[in-house]
């Protein structure tokens, strides 16, 4: 009877395992495949600030991209400080996409892509030919 107990025990204990292993290594992939792309999205930020001719190492500094990014996108950074209202700071990321998708001379279709598929139209913009026209 004890052998029978082992034998259950055993085939738990490796199932068990099993599983262990398998939310590990998702959890790994995970968490490499966004550095991966967090280190896409700082370097496309540092291409376009570099195109409009801010400074590049601001996309690493906290507080100061945004301050960058809302300079760029509606020409006053201090803008940035709206995020902290509530409610106000989902409407002003929402047209903050089309403004700066604006300020590269890209209509409104492209700013729905930065809104919706950042990890893909932010590297469009900044590896693409697009050049900084200014705001409007």
């Amino acid at each position: 009877m004890t052998e029978a107990y082992d034998v259950v025990s055993t085939t738990e204990t490796a199932y068990n395992n099993d599983l262990i292993n398998t939310i590990l290594a998702a959890g790994i992939s995970t968490m490499i495949i966004s550095c991966l792309i967090g280190i896409l999205m700082i370097v496309c930020y540092w291409i376009l600030f570099n195109k409009a001719k801010k400074h590049g190492w601001a996309a690493i500094v906290p507080f100061y991209n945004s301050y960058v990014m809302f300079d760029i996108a509606f020409g006053n950074g201090i803008l940035f400080l709206l995020m902290f209202v509530p409610i106000v700071n989902i409407v002003f990321s929402i047209m903050m996409c089309f403004k700066f998708a604006t300020a590269f001379g890209k209509g409104t279709g492209f700013g729905f892509g930065l809104l919706f598929l950042p990890v893909v139209f932010y590297p469009i913009l900044a590896f693409g030919s697009s050049k900084y026209v200014g705001v409007k």
